[in-house]
């Protein structure tokens, strides 16, 4: 699985407003700084995530982005859906979607597999979740896995 700048920059942008005091709306400019990310990428990335129902923009000098919803309710997976579709496809194609023959016919359970650990690891963790430093002691546990930072 690859993670796109754009779903990388969104989760960064969605954290930033998770952590934000007293639900305050921020402005573009203060992500963007926050997070080192471009300005006008961050913009079409607010856009999506506002279409999306994640975020709400307000207009005006005290205006800006606030989540639409507790960052307790919205997890990693929304937030990557929202701006880049399906979380694992093949191809561009969901896998339910495709069609092996031969010896590849064993992929596509695995396809299947994939994406079924993608799902329970980004839907089972919330921006609350990232936001506080306390992930979820399953996902904590492959992350202390050995080898788990090493690039084979």
């Amino acid at each position: 699985m690859r993670i796109s700048a754009r779903a990388d920059y969104a989760v960064r942008a969605a954290l930033e407003l998770a952590a934000a005091k007293e639900d305050a709306p921020l402005k573009t400019e203060a992500i963007a700084e926050a997070q080192e990310i471009p300005h006008k990428f961050l913009e079409g990335i607010l856009n999506d995530m506002r279409r999306g129902g994640l975020v709400l923009s307000q207009r005006g000098g005290n205006g800006g982005y606030r989540l639409a919803r507790p960052a307790e309710s919205i997890s990693i997976a929304d937030v990557i859906r929202v701006v880049d579709g399906p979380l694992v496809s093949v191809r561009g194609v969901r896998p339910p979607d495709l069609l092996y023959t031969g010896p590849a016919q064993s992929l596509l359970p695995l396809w299947i597999a994939l994406r079924c650990n993608v799902r329970e690891i980004l839907e089972g963790v919330s921006l609350a979740d990232v936001a506080s430093g306390a992930l979820p002691s399953e996902v904590s546990a492959l992350a202390d896995t050995p080898g788990a930072w090493i690039n084979p």
